[in-house]
């Protein structure tokens, strides 16, 4: 592709430098589930990994592969698979890269469900570690001889610990380990990955890359930083090819054709014309994110604002550095005394709803809902209180935004 400098001529340009028939701008959606070939030979050189062509939709499509190529382009990544969610490729990476018997270092402050689904690998006799992702002490003195992966994301949902990523990256390189980061939070727009020592990113393409709330979708990106012979889990089958394939090829294989979590080409396109505004929304919700952070944080019936963008955030010096802006999620907690299930039923304009990275603001009961199940023990030990709020924010006009909060928080007074 032709190296442009601003990232949303990248955007909007991307697609279309991979040469779509008839010059259209956008690939076609390719429904084909199978795909034929006039020699026998040619269909085995798929199979076998000689041709990077189609076999079966489950594993790739023309559709898969535009979006594919899209996506490492952004991130500056070596390669990446799509999934039907980002919760399938955070499974699908783990499930098919680890065994029995390893050693998992996962931050503690992880969204919930894959809160959850530490407590699913722990099951499957895989050793989980739950750190202070912010002390690197804590995290290297977790590091064991059978530890294979550190997995953190770059700012926690919904307390917005932001991870050291250069300091993390660098340990695990010293000690041989997996670096895996959900950059959900701080997509390429924000956080230019290539310049840290990240091996494999993690993401909902559901949320800032396609937007629109109206595909879900996620992925895997191999940087291309990570030696996978050094790997002890990598199949023999799976280590015919350069090495630096060897990873996405067993995720691809024992994930998308072994498990099935594949994306549709429908969900592929919405996703792919929705990243073209990622930049403009981005600077956008992130200007409101950090307007009504800095509303909430002199408000009365406010007791706690979570935001990187506060100077009183603990890593605010370290998100100034390492991302563009401070997101678009932030988190309060109401004074003592007020239901913050009042607080959200009296806005009119903030939607109530567990979605977050859309172009509307939404709001949502912390403890009640997203982290329910964790309980409340738990809930605490990771600081989350009963009472909290988190709003993903969205590229409504500022005023209006304040506006509601104002008359939701005052009608408690």
């Amino acid at each position: 592709m032709t190296k442009a400098k601003g990232f949303s001529t990248k955007l909007v340009h991307a697609e279309r430098q991979q040469k779509p028939t008839a010059g259209a701008i956008h690939f076609p959606v390719d429904h084909s589930v199978l795909f034929a070939y006039d020699k026998a030979d040619d269909l085995i050189d798929v199979f076998q990994g000689r041709s990077s062509q189609h076999a079966y939709a489950r594993q790739s499509s023309p559709s898969i592969s535009s979006l594919q190529n899209t996506i490492s382009y952004l991130e500056g990544g070596h390669a990446s698979l799509v999934f039907s969610s980002g919760m399938a490729a955070l499974t699908t990476l783990m499930l098919t890269l680890l065994k029995a018997g390893d050693h998992v270092i996962f931050s503690r402050f992880v969204f919930g469900n894959t809160n959850s689904f530490a407590d699913t690998l722990s099951n499957l006799g895989i050793e989980i570690s739950l750190v202070d992702i912010t002390n690197i002490e804590e995290v290297q003195s977790s590091i064991k001889p059978n530890s294979r992966l550190l997995f953190c994301e770059t700012i926690a949902n919904p307390m917005t610990q932001v991870a050291d990523i250069k300091a993390l990256g660098n340990l695990c390189s010293r000690h041989n380990l997996l670096f895996a980061v959900d950059n959900t939070m701080t997509p390429s727009y924000l956080l230019d990955a290539a310049n840290y020592p990240i091996d494999l990113l993690i993401t909902s393409l559901t949320k800032y890359f396609g937007g629109h709330a109206n595909a879900l979708g996620g992925a895997i990106i191999d940087m291309g930083k990570f030696d996978w012979r050094t790997f002890p889990n990598i199949l023999p089958t799976y280590q015919k090819n350069a090495p630096q394939d060897w990873g996405l090829t067993q995720v691809k294989k024992k994930g998308l054709r072994d498990m099935g979590a594949c994306l549709s080409a429908d969900s592929a396109h919405l996703l792919a014309v929705g990243s073209e505004t990622m930049a403009l929304r981005l600077e956008r919700a992130c200007s409101n994110a950090h307007a009504l952070a800095n509303y909430l944080s002199t408000h009365g019936n406010i007791k706690k604002v979570y935001y990187p963008g506060l100077a009183d955030h603990p890593q605010h010096q370290l998100a100034s550095n390492q991302f563009k802006h401070f997101g678009a999620i932030l988190s309060f907690a109401p004074i003592d005394g007020i239901d913050c299930r009042k607080v959200i039923d009296a806005f009119e304009l903030i939607l109530c709803s567990t979605h977050l990275g859309d172009n509307r603001t939404l709001a949502i009961p912390v403890a009640q809902t997203i982290y329910y199940e964790m309980g409340e023990a738990k809930r605490a030990a990771m600081g989350i209180s009963e009472n909290m709020i988190r709003i993903s924010v969205g590229i409504e006009d500022i005023d209006d935004l304040i506006a509601d909060l104002a008359q939701a928080l005052n009608k408690l007074d």
